[in-house]
């Protein structure tokens, strides 16, 4: 018998901990896989090994380490165009850089139904197919 397929899982970067617990709980509630990284150099490598397809990226914008979520937005978009990201963050929005196209942008605290919304309109944005 063969090894069941995994489906394409959302990588989520946030480096508070319950913060990260309470994302992964949410989306695992939806049927979506998920796979978690506390800085955007380990979200990158993820990305660079490949050992997993990843469907979407939610990250923050403060992380741990040399990257933020912006240097981590810039960096997917530049190596994987089409795929949806959502930076979020509890710091005004006015603080965080200009992102590249494609990347949605969500202030923290958000509302459970309100991250599915916009993970929704991430996966469905013209831009990232």
């Amino acid at each position: 018998m063969g090894q069941a397929q995994k489906r394409p899982a959302v990588l989520i970067v946030e480096d508070d901990a319950d913060v990260r617990r309470l994302t992964v709980a949410l989306l695992e509630d939806e049927q979506l896989d998920t796979i978690e990284c506390e800085s955007a150099e380990a979200a990158l490598a993820v990305m660079l090994l490949g050992g997993r397809e990843v469907a979407m990226i939610l990250a923050d914008v403060r992380l741990p380490g040399v990257m933020n979520g912006v240097d981590l937005a810039w960096e997917v978009k530049l190596r994987w165009p089409r795929l949806p990201m959502i930076l979020t963050s509890g710091y005004p929005r006015e603080g965080v850089r200009e992102l590249p196209p494609g990347v949605a942008y969500m202030s923290k605290p958000w509302q459970p139904l309100t991250v599915l919304i916009v993970a929704e309109q991430a996966r469905a944005n013209p831009w990232n197919r």
